[in-house]
């Protein structure tokens, strides 16, 4: 069976959850093999393992991550030479897309980006004009570079080897060009980040103003839930666009999504259709986000909302 070589999202060596998502989707297409960038792979080593990593090949080495993209995409374009996988998954953030290109010129193959799911062969699936248009497409040559939307499919244990090989590369000027001179750590609250909850309350058009979002963050604080919003909330500038759900912003898939005040636009279902239970808060009756919904309340935001984290606070 053909390695499928899986790139590791990961910070501080906290394995991020696109990773985990990217190995069970190379479970259906081969053998994975996960390929870690930098340090502080010791602690993690266990959970690719854990979700079907059968090798996790590690480039520990400092200078890797000294830089931006490139050394990345030279430390898989080489992988690619020496051990000819049967593709390469990375995930469609903002780097990884970079690298998904980058990657894709280097080797002279094709590549697919912002995928849903991948098939047998890798067909990609893409969700377009909003999730109402299903396209299919595969790379006609070269190893395929499918670049896959995070939260698209639901990571799944399937415990593996996991056998470790160390790997280096020795950089090209041209990847060096482009030099890491700071990070900065962007300060986080208690909530949860927004694309890896298992609770999001998102607020929409419905909720006003700005402060009324308080109601919503108030609701999500009592759930251990992180905070979304819609673009119509976000273009008002009640709340950053930072938590934008939808087609333009962040794809969520969470174990419970509750619309609240959220029309239910064919742009903010492509970001949250695949929660698993979703619930709407929304005076209109006919809005069409009631047609998505497990469980619908018809009813004015403003008493439904604090009567919920009234009622949820007392039973905790």
């Amino acid at each position: 069976m053909a390695e499928v070589l899986v790139l590791v999202d990961h910070v501080d060596g906290e394995v991020k959850k696109v990773a985990l998502e990217l190995l069970t989707l190379a479970r259906r297409l081969g053998e994975p093999s996960a390929v870690w960038v930098g340090p502080g792979s010791e602690g993690a080593k266990g959970k690719l393992a854990e979700y079907g990593a059968a090798k996790v090949y590690v480039a520990a080495d400092e200078e890797l991550t000294a830089y931006v993209v490139a050394p990345k995409v030279e430390l898989l374009a080489q992988l690619v030479a020496d051990k000819a996988p049967a593709g390469v998954l990375v995930a469609a953030t903002g780097e990884g897309k970079e690298i998904a290109g980058r990657l894709a010129v280097k080797l002279d193959s094709g590549v697919l980006t912002d995928v849903v799911d991948v098939a047998d062969g890798f067909v990609g699936e893409h969700s377009i004009f909003g999730g109402g248009v299903i396209a299919h497409a595969r790379v006609k040559r070269g190893t395929p570079i499918v670049a896959v939307r995070p939260n698209s499919v639901a990571p799944e244990i399937a415990p593996a080897a996991g056998a470790e090989e160390q790997v280096s590369v020795t950089l090209s000027d041209a990847a060096k060009t482009a030099k890491v001179v700071e990070k900065v750590v962007q300060e986080k609250g208690e909530r949860p980040d927004l694309t890896e909850a298992a609770i999001v309350v998102s607020g929409g058009r419905g909720v006003g103003n700005a402060e009324n979002f308080k109601l919503i963050e108030g609701l999500a604080d009592t759930l251990g839930a992180a905070v979304g919003a819609s673009r119509a909330a976000t273009d008002a500038g009640w709340y950053p666009h930072q938590f934008q759900v939808g087609q333009t912003g962040k794809t969520v898939s969470p174990q419970l999504y509750i619309a609240v005040g959220i029309s239910g636009a064919i742009q903010h279902r492509a970001g949250m259709q695949t929660s698993k239970t979703i619930i709407a808060i929304n005076k209109d009756s006919e809005a069409p986000i009631f047609e998505l919904v497990d469980f619908g309340v018809v009813g004015d935001l403003f008493q439904v909302a604090p009567q919920l984290t009234e009622e949820i606070t007392k039973r905790k």
